[in-house]
């Protein structure tokens, strides 16, 4: 069935309202302190980046958190809490965002594979680069094509077992 469009104008606010709400219940845990160093909390989260970083590229791993010694938080907390709206513009974000919600697997780990593939993009240079710089780059994440972005996050679903 077709709705006329004055119907669904007049729902397009609701329906944004809904999607917001849908979406940050997903992460509401994260904004909870007494469960950050749950399960289910921020830090864990930000472990599971981690990982997920280690299990797809080691040497970047490795000289994030080892060599120059980036602890993921003073980054991905940004990217995690605020759903990667600082990071790129309003367009960009919503198509995260349509992304996030769309995603069978659920949010958490879609957001989680479009972190990881943000530093898989700038991979070289945050091989070049020392703690200050690596930081900078991190904070400050370049412009980017947010499809080849998802495209590459979509490349880190695990691959089904039977």
């Amino acid at each position: 069935m077709i709705l006329p469009v004055d119907i669904v104008q007049a729902c397009a606010e609701a329906d944004t309202f809904f999607c917001f709400v849908e979406l940050l219940s997903g992460f509401r845990d994260h904004f909870c302190q007494q469960l950050d160093n749950s399960v289910v909390g921020i830090r864990s989260t930000i472990t599971k980046l981690s990982q997920l970083l280690k299990e797809h590229d080691e040497e970047l791993w490795r000289h994030l958190e080892i060599t120059t010694k980036v602890n993921p938080q003073f980054y991905a907390f940004r990217w995690i809490t605020l759903l990667l709206t600082q990071e790129f513009n309003f367009a960009d974000s919503l198509h995260i965002w349509d992304t996030l919600l769309s995603d069978p697997e659920g949010p958490q780990e879609t957001l989680l594979r479009i972190c990881c593939a943000m530093l898989i993009l700038i991979r070289r240079r945050l091989l070049a680069g020392d703690f200050t710089s690596i930081l900078k780059l991190l904070q400050h994440y370049p412009p980017t094509n947010i499809r080849h972005l998802l495209y590459v996050a979509n490349k880190l679903r695990p691959v089904p077992t039977c």
